[in-house]
């Protein structure tokens, strides 16, 4: 089969960086492992762009050996739109999008209504009525949507819902999480639609979504106050802080709440790109992960200390190349695996809405995202959470 993606950036290929990103090692993983991917097509913003993750593509098949034959567009040669693109697709192909946030909808709908299994990068959409638009295109059309939530696949959050679902835990009381970024990230990395998105949407979803995954609650209500303080006097116009509080109910009635606690204005020395933690508490017991802090921690003449995550997207060396791991490569690897077996009629598309963070899955997660964006220009009023 052939992979588009949509997007060049960062997450997809490291660009701009010195690393290859997440989804780019985790196509080249799974070619790896199988003998299903023939072609990958990314399609960037510009020509520069393309030029640049096209490097990023030769240079991570001579670091691992593994042959995937990778084109990038636009291109000197071949500057049409997406649109026509997709038209031009012959050979079984499912697409990633990895977009600003504010361009998701538009990209899944694209590929949807060409008949393209979808994978997008979180969130789904920022509005509910949108992601609904899309779980509704990839029902009728029988098409896969997954949303890349690659937490429901760390060993540590694994660990957490097995305590859960064990009842160790109890009764769920409340949740609390506090996860945040350095200032490079709106201010270098995503300076050009940094003031489309902001920092709950864009990341604390992840933790959203997962409250969800562990507990199969339903939101009730949501509260979010947002302080801009630091990101408007550099001329970008969105919120350096959110703390949002969602009311939830679990499936035997008993309500218990989330409290996460986000910011992208952590300092450029800070030890690790993310800093993240998150506790459970209930009745019989608690839960609390550090997943920041996972035991490791590197310092030397030349660079600052940091504290490595090796679970998440790793690079390793081998005795004859380089290879990546851990549970962001799982979680696109688990995508595309999925998809192949759709293709050779092995994988029902109705049978992942079990264990997959599905387009339609993703609907409860999107309107809590939806009605926090609302409390928070709404002075920060309770907004009852409405996704049926």
């Amino acid at each position: 089969m052939d992979i588009l993606v949509i997007g060049t950036g960062m997450y997809s290929t490291g660009r701009g960086t010195d690393s290859f990103g997440t989804i780019l090692p985790s196509i080249i993983e799974t070619a790896r492992t199988g003998n299903f991917i023939e072609n990958v097509f990314f399609f960037g913003k510009s020509v520069k762009n393309s030029s640049e993750a096209q490097e990023k593509c030769e240079e991570i098949s001579t670091l691992t050996g593994v042959d995937v034959n990778f084109s990038t567009y636009p291109s000197e040669k071949y500057n049409s739109s997406i649109e026509d693109f997709l038209t031009n697709l012959k050979n079984p192909t499912c697409a990633i999008i990895a977009t600003p946030d504010h361009l998701h909808y538009e990209m899944a709908k694209l590929c949807l209504e060409s008949g393209l299994h979808t994978l997008v990068v979180k969130p789904l959409t920022p509005h509910f009525e949108e992601s609904k638009d899309l779980a509704s295109i990839a029902k009728k059309n029988n098409l896969y949507g997954m949303v890349e939530f690659h937490k429901r696949w760390d060993k540590a959050n694994i660990m957490m819902k097995n305590y859960i679902d064990s009842g160790s835990i109890g009764d769920i009381l409340y949740c609390v999480v506090e996860y945040s970024q350095r200032k490079s990230i709106p201010t270098k990395n995503f300076i050009e639609w940094a003031d489309k998105s902001n920092i709950l949407q864009y990341l604390g979803i992840h933790y959203i979504d997962l409250l969800y995954f562990l507990t199969n609650a339903k939101p009730l209500r949501v509260m979010a106050i947002g302080q801009k303080n630091w990101l408007i006097k550099h001329n970008i116009n969105t919120w350096d802080s959110i703390q949002c509080t969602i009311e939830w109910v679990s499936s035997d009635g008993k309500n218990f709440t989330q409290t996460i606690l986000t910011n992208w204005i952590d300092p450029e020395n800070t030890s690790a790109m993310s800093d993240q933690k998150i506790k459970i508490i209930g009745t019989k017991g608690r839960f609390e992960s550090d997943q920041k802090n996972r035991g490791q921690y590197f310092v030397s003449d030349s660079q600052q200390i940091t504290q490595p995550n090796p679970y998440f997207c790793h690079e390793y060396d081998d005795e004859k190349s380089k290879f990546w791991s851990g549970y962001g490569i799982d979680s696109v690897s688990s995508f595309l695996k999925d998809v192949d077996k759709i293709f050779n009629k092995s994988l029902n598309v109705d049978e992942l809405e079990k264990t997959r963070p599905t387009f339609k899955k993703s609907l409860i997660v999107t309107a809590i995202i939806d009605s926090a964006n609302k409390s928070l220009q709404n002075d920060s009023s309770w907004i009852d959470i409405q996704f049926d």
